[in-house]
């Protein structure tokens, strides 16, 4: 039985579900393979990151997503990761493609 997400914390829901997936791309994840290694579908994936959509999921699923994305749950709940965090993969994927 999937609860559903309070007026009052849709807008959270939301932008979580919009940083989980900056950070999936970002570390250069399918969605397939990030639900994969956090032990969900695909489908359910893809309803946390819709930004039409407010699903709610454990903090079991949230924590096992924050560690696959090496990012610290707090650090993902603040939506402010600096942007280095994004820059260090553009320059890894630079320096491989050379």
């Amino acid at each position: 039985m999937k609860k559903e997400v309070g007026f009052e914390n849709r807008d959270r829901f939301v932008e979580l579900g919009l940083m989980i997936s900056a950070l999936r791309k970002a570390k250069g994840y399918t969605q397939y393979e990030l639900a994969e290694k956090a032990h969900i579908s695909r489908s359910h994936l893809s309803s946390i990151e819709a930004p039409n959509i407010s699903s709610s999921f454990s903090l079991e699923v949230f924590f096992n997503i924050a560690d696959i994305l090496e990012v610290k749950p707090g650090d993902l709940l603040n939506l402010n990761l600096p942007s280095s965090y994004f820059n260090e993969d553009e320059k890894q994927k630079k320096l491989e493609d050379k």
